[in-house]
């Protein structure tokens, strides 16, 4: 399959303007996250257990909220995103914290190059994977930083959700990963009034494509589960429907919106 050349460069442009944003937005609550709040959520937790005294590799990790949130759980982490505005971020919110978590600004396919250490677990969530086009050399790369009986955790939102349009009225996209899906949008999901139009590139990937390329790398699927509930209110159209939990309007209980899956190596 054929990749827009640019891909890397048009969506690191994007990630630059929206770490802008997304740093002093509503959404990300950076005011309470330094005053202690936790940004993992509990579908992550369960499936990480306790990681203190752990090595942990966190793959696109924006402005590293969750990569602290795990070295205030005591984890060994290294954050890892291609964005250099949200490396600094982090880097910045690192040393006010005085915490002592690891940051790399490299693209996903590259880390290979610039980095080889193993680690206990692998984990990445929320939004990720989807700005890659090749499942295949993603999983390799997982497996290269995973020691032997390592684990890998991704728990992202759910590509059923991925192949309907923005606002949820009709399905757009294919459920399968046949081409780039480029697009140009106003604002972000952290503030969608924000002064803010560029575009994307991204590519869906079906639960097959992403299971299979992990088992073709070596790693062994031990868990996978499924949710109709976003801990994100990160879509349009969306309604609470438990505390700190959301659904799409009008489609309440009929989507999967999240999926969990552990593997180990």
């Amino acid at each position: 399959m054929a990749q827009p050349l640019n891909y890397i460069e048009v969506n690191r442009a994007l990630w630059n303007q929206k770490t802008k944003v997304h740093v002093s937005s509503e959404f990300y609550g950076n005011e309470s996250f330094l005053a202690g709040r936790s940004t993992l959520n509990q579908y992550e937790l369960d499936l990480l257990g306790d990681v203190a005294g752990k090595s942990v590799l966190h793959l696109q990790c924006h402005f590293g909220q969750d990569t602290l949130s795990l070295a205030r759980l005591g984890a060994d982490v290294t954050g890892v995103d291609f964005s250099d505005e949200a490396i600094q971020q982090a880097c910045e919110l690192n040393s006010h914290l005085g915490l002592s978590a690891t940051f790399i600004c490299t693209d996903i396919y590259n880390l290979p190059a610039v980095h080889d250490v193993q680690y206990d677990v692998v984990f990445t969530s929320y939004g990720t994977i989807g700005w890659l086009p090749d499942m295949k050399q993603y999983a390799q790369v997982v497996a290269k930083f995973l020691k032997p009986g390592g684990t890998f955790i991704i728990v992202d939102f759910h590509p059923v959700a991925w192949m309907f349009s923005s606002d949820f009225s009709k399905v757009e996209y294919s459920y399968f990963n046949k081409e780039a899906i480029v697009e140009t949008l106003e604002g972000t999901y952290a503030d969608r009034n924000a002064d803010l139009t560029m575009t994307e590139i991204g590519w869906n990937h079906n639960l097959a494509e992403i299971m299979q390329s992990l088992i073709n790398a070596g790693l062994t699927v031990c868990s996978f589960q499924e949710f109709e509930n976003s801990p994100y209110n990160c879509f349009q159209n969306m309604v609470e429907t438990a505390h700190g939990m959301y659904q799409i309007k009008s489609m309440e209980g009929k989507l999967p919106l999240v999926y969990a899956l552990k593997c180990i190596r």
